[in-house]
């Protein structure tokens, strides 16, 4: 075979799978209380034994874009609910309507459960496959990992005044929450419960009230403030007001499951965990409160000494978050106009 031939050959090998070109699909719906008839909000969504899935949100609504087409398995979980499962062969972008999911222990909702469970137990018959390593001898596949945790700052929807950088516009009356890895917040329309999404740089501040603790929150886009020379994407909440400021930014981290199958060790699942870091700000510009002591009171400047005094008189343990916010509030409170907010908010956990 002639070197002219085989490269035609090649180009020819090349080429032609190219003229076929993959389609990505979307698959939406509407995750609904099957009793109440009220929207579910949070409920993880995923096509089993892929990365694809998504979260309902406040009026029920995901959508899982980007799709290959394919046979795929459907699951929506939500704590006290029963697991949906449902087959879906997706070969253009499909929306499924309303799913309705059945608490566990409901009454009167038989013919709805029983069917919940038949659709689960056929759609494992049809798409997955036996895993043979770990239960074999059971017979059983092990459960899939899942996605444990979630990028919400707060998945409470919590009623929010909302200030834009755009001519100096606030919004009043919607009910929001925070997307820390997108850098997004969905604003809920007070009247018809739609939701949209507006991008973190659009907004410069924005106060919410806590729905658990019921006191305002105020964050502030980390855009207008520089670290280390360079502005920061995302959002501060102000903890402690005043000459020296403390601000706290919550971190999302992606954590991939490090379970070993053959010895069955480690965890399952994917996690999404949330870390605080704190900041003074000094100007325009956020620095990490230092953890040693030494470092710790240099930037509290000529108080420096008045305030190691005011921790050991307290005996207090500065790796407590908690401790900071005292130290900070204390030394705001020494000059005039200082007004505290709210301790309850300070997770002493982090």
């Amino acid at each position: 075979m002639s070197l002219h031939r085989n490269i035609c050959l090649l180009l020819f090998i090349l080429v032609i799978p190219n003229l076929s070109v993959a389609q990505n699909f979307s698959l939406s719906g509407r995750v609904i209380d099957y009793d109440t008839k009220e929207y579910v909000d949070g409920a993880t969504v995923t096509l089993r034994n892929t990365a694809f899935g998504d979260f309902s949100n406040g009026a029920g609504n995901f959508s899982i874009k980007n799709i290959l087409a394919n046979k795929y398995t459907l699951a929506i979980n939500f704590p006290g609910y029963n697991t949906y499962e449902q087959v879906v062969n997706l070969k253009a972008d499909l929306n499924l309507g309303n799913i309705y999911l059945v608490r566990f222990g409901s009454e009167g909702t038989g013919a709805a459960l029983q069917k919940t469970i038949r659709a689960t137990n056929v759609s494992r018959l049809l798409v997955e496959r036996p895993n043979f390593i770990g239960n074999t001898i059971y017979g059983i596949a092990p459960e899939p990992k899942k996605l444990e945790g979630n990028f919400y700052l707060d998945t409470k929807w919590n009623v929010a005044s909302i200030l834009l950088y755009r001519e100096q516009t606030v919004l009043e009356g919607f009910r929001v929450r925070y997307n820390i890895n997108s850098n997004t917040f969905e604003l809920m329309e007070p009247e018809n419960n739609l939701v949209t999404t507006m991008a973190g740089l659009r907004i410069q501040n924005i106060v919410w009230m806590d729905s658990s603790y019921k006191v305002p929150r105020y964050f502030v886009n980390g855009m207008d403030f520089k670290e280390d020379g360079v502005p920061i994407s995302g959002f501060f909440e102000v903890i402690v007001e005043g000459d020296l400021p403390l601000m706290r930014r919550t971190k999302a981290i992606f954590k991939e499951s490090n379970y070993n199958t053959a010895l069955m060790v480690g965890n399952r699942n994917d996690q999404i965990i949330k870390r605080n870091v704190y900041y003074y700000l000094k100007g325009k510009d956020l620095f990490e409160v230092p953890k040693k002591r030494k470092d710790l009171y240099k930037i509290f400047g000529e108080k420096a000494a008045e305030i190691e005094a005011f921790v050991e008189q307290n005996e207090m343990d500065l790796k407590k978050n908690g401790s900071i916010f005292q130290l900070f509030t204390y030394y705001n409170s020494r000059f005039p106009g200082f007004v505290p907010i709210m301790e309850q908010l300070l997770d002493e956990g982090d």
